[in-house]
């Protein structure tokens, strides 16, 4: 049996950071029902690529739920929606702050009427403070949260995380707002609201600059994928493509310079010690380069890999080469699921491998609404009849 076997969750949320929070929700077992617009239905259907017409994006990121059609624009829409929050354990919302509470349902009020109900609400700036009713996407939170300060080279401006990385970072510690409101009712028997900023979320991968800066009065350099501590930390072009090299100490820099041809600057003066090779960042970087670009990545890997100098290095692979990775393929990260279109779609795996209840990927992100019958009928014994009516009403 998973961790969340017995957990069930509503799941209000669209897009990105709250439909992946309840992605890990139903990767550790809980039975997700996520609830989309009739009209449309959630946003993530749309804009990233399809595969011959079909929301690949949407499937994998809402795998693990079942899906279910409600219009909570309308009063008989929140009425239904109010019928449903006894048979839940836990409500997730990511719309902006305050619209849940403008609708009737304050995530204070909900908790209330259902003393046992988590209600956790993502959103850009968390439900209280100045800026709470502020709309949010990614690139404004990495930019409030200070990430992209950070973030870039130093000749280029401030530069966003690759990929949508200020949702997903909210959605992580959406899910664990959640576990932990789950462990507290266990021995309190009461719910409570679990309120998640994403400015906060980024403000708090920030490497503890605003604490460096409160203390020092110093400031963070951008330094592109180079490290403020330790040299060469980079990344490298090969004859074929890109490698990536860390180098944080004494011995691993002795190693490198040895696997190299090069073991004497491994006793050389200028480079003894981090801060000698900071200090003359750019010649150890240029003396690793050259060496780098006279090879193909497979050769500075075994080179410098494990079965070489045992310096730590990767290629920079892109998705082509994730989707054969023999470690991914050995830790079950690619799944492979049944599409009645495509044959079959690949989709990431669980990531906390957890030894004794373990989670699973058992379905493909759902139809819209795909198990309105289901659902409705289980829960709150509608008939045929019954959705017929809500349906031609615009409620589902």
């Amino acid at each position: 049996m998973s961790a969340l076997a017995q957990v069930r969750v509503l799941d209000l949320t669209r897009f990105l950071a709250g439909p992946f929070c309840t992605a890990i929700l139903g990767d550790l077992g809980a039975d997700v029902v996520k609830v989309e617009a009739p009209k449309g239905g959630d946003e993530g259907r749309y804009g990233y690529p399809d595969a011959n017409g079909v929301p690949v994006f949407f499937l994998a990121l809402n795998r693990n739920k079942r899906g279910i059609t409600l219009s909570l624009r309308t009063e008989a829409g929140r009425a239904l929606l109010r019928r449903l929050l006894p048979h839940f354990d836990v409500l997730v919302e990511n719309f902006a702050g305050g619209t849940m509470a403008a609708w009737g349902l304050d995530p204070a009020e909900l908790c209330r009427a259902h003393p046992r109900l988590i209600v956790a609400s993502l959103s850009g700036f968390g439900q209280t403070g100045p800026w709470s009713r502020r709309a949010s996407y990614d690139i404004v939170t990495q930019a409030a949260g200070g990430f992209m300060a950070l973030t870039g080279f130093p000749e280029h401006p401030p530069t966003r995380g690759g990929g949508s990385l200020g949702d997903y970072v909210q959605g992580v510690f959406g899910a664990v707002g959640v576990l932990a409101a789950l462990v507290a009712r266990a021995r309190t028997g009461r719910g409570q609201h679990v309120d998640v900023s994403a400015q906060d979320a980024m403000f708090s991968f920030l490497d503890n600059w605003p604490t460096i800066f409160a203390a020092t009065g110093r400031l963070p350099e951008r330094l592109g994928n180079r490290h403020l501590a330790a040299a060469p930390y980079d990344c490298f072009r090969a004859r074929d493509g890109w490698v990536a090299i860390g180098v944080a100490s004494n011995k691993l820099f002795r190693q490198l310079a040895t696997a190299i041809g090069r073991p004497e600057l491994a006793d050389d003066p200028r480079f003894r010690g981090a801060r000698g090779r900071l200090a003359h960042r750019e010649e150890v970087n240029g003396l690793v380069a050259a060496w780098v670009a006279e090879r193909t990545v497979e050769a500075v890997c075994a080179a410098l890999g494990p079965e070489g100098a045992d310096v730590p290095c990767s290629p920079v692979y892109g998705p082509a080469e994730l989707l054969e990775h023999p470690q991914l393929l050995a830790r079950d990260m690619l799944r492979r699921l049944p599409h009645p279109t495509l044959g079959e779609v690949v989709v990431g795996g669980v990531v906390p491998k957890l030894s004794d209840t373990p989670g699973a990927v058992r379905s493909l992100g759902p139809e819209l609404g795909e198990h309105n019958a289901e659902v409705y009928g289980e829960l709150l014994g509608l008939t045929a009849a019954d959705l017929e009516r809500l349906r031609a009403a615009g409620v589902i």
